[in-house]
């Protein structure tokens, strides 16, 4: 073989092993919940853009502790709660800022995309957009119910012994809520907070007559409703459409004083190493068409603007009919629980329970 041969053969190795490497570092390494990435999805978003995908699934708890014990390493993408961003990047510094001018804010509900933005700022830096969703609000058998629009409503003395629902905060703070209080804005105020509990309190003992069982299991709460056990529940959405498909009457019904919703998130760990692969995937999930497909995946909702246009028609129409564009913009999103507040609510618990 002569030097120039050699030489050839050298330019070839070398370049052979840069697009290798360009190659290997076009990988997206996402840490997700269950159904958030469904197989359809992968395999469309890596034939537009050529990115392969590696899912880790999980939970909360568990992306927290991976992501604190590397750092911020070892993914390029991270989907915790909104109420586990601004809290833990306090604590542990696991997050990066994103970037808002590479993300397609068109394709988002405002209202979602605003509080997202407001829950997840530290120090002037947003870390989080929003991505899947869901609520819990008033599950209503409207042939002997309509007229139960809020969450007090359980308490009318023409449904005793017919309501259900759990003896958890988010009762407390639903309620709350439909007697004209606002809890979340007296989180940094503990004895407001207290204040507004006991007040709660006192309501639900009084409503203790109407309320059938306070279920714990989804199970539970779904069988009273389907034998007509009860007529009214306060529960989560997908639930009252899963009572909805067996039954027209029975529907998830968006109370007055705003359902209560979670969202999960999109964040950067802080030592990413595919920030652009990142955007690529914010802005691919995020287009309406590919958001109905993690929808059907899923089954809960996201952010994505229009997207429940591409669902099942039978999604849509139970979708639809729960919220209108004002009922969306309702929502009261759950912060972040300030340590102490869960002991003023479990004594509060406690009492109604054992009145």
């Amino acid at each position: 073989m002569n030097k120039k041969t050699i030489l050839s053969a050298s330019i070839m190795l070398a370049g052979a092993l840069v697009a290798s490497s360009t190659f290997a570092a076009e990988e997206l390494r996402l840490l997700t919940w269950g159904g958030y990435a469904p197989k359809e999805v992968i395999e469309q978003f890596e034939k537009e853009t050529g990115i392969k995908v590696k899912v880790t699934k999980s939970n909360n708890e568990e992306m927290i502790s991976k992501l604190k014990a590397t750092r911020g390493a070892g993914f390029d993408l991270a989907q915790p709660s909104q109420d586990r961003v601004a809290s833990a990047q306090q604590d542990f510094n696991i997050y990066k800022p994103i970037d808002l001018s590479k993300i397609d804010s068109s394709q988002f509900i405002s209202s979602m995309l605003d509080a997202t933005r407001g829950q997840s700022t530290v120090d002037g830096k947003v870390y989080a957009v929003p991505h899947v969703w869901g609520s819990s609000g008033l599950i209503v058998n409207r042939s002997i119910a309509a007229d139960v629009k809020d969450y007090t409503d359980l308490c009318d003395s023409k449904y005793a012994g017919k309501v259900t629902y759990r003896l958890k905060r988010p009762t407390l703070i639903g309620f709350a809520f439909a007697m004209g209080e606002d809890p979340f804005a007296a989180y940094s105020d503990p004895a407001k907070y207290k204040q507004i509990m006991e007040k709660v309190g006192m309501k639900l003992t009084d409503c203790k007559a109407n309320v059938k069982a306070y279920w714990s299991g989804g199970d539970a709460m779904l069988s009273l409703m389907r034998s007509g056990e009860t007529v009214a529940a306060m529960a989560w959405d997908a639930g009252g459409w899963k009572l909805n498909s067996d039954n027209s009457d029975i529907t998830f019904v968006a109370p007055k004083s705003g359902a209560l919703g979670w969202i999960d998130t999109f964040v950067l760990p802080r030592k990413t190493k595919n920030e652009a692969a990142a955007y690529q995937w914010i802005n691919f999930v995020m287009r309406p068409e590919i958001a109905a497909k993690i929808t059907e995946s899923a089954g809960n909702f996201t952010a994505s603007k229009g997207s429940d246009k591409f669902v099942d028609a039978k999604k849509k129409a139970q979708y639809q009919e729960s919220f209108s564009a004002s009922d969306i913009d309702n929502i009261k999103w759950y912060p972040p629980v300030p340590t102490g507040l869960e002991k003023i609510e479990g004594k509060i618990l406690d009492r109604v329970k054992a009145s």
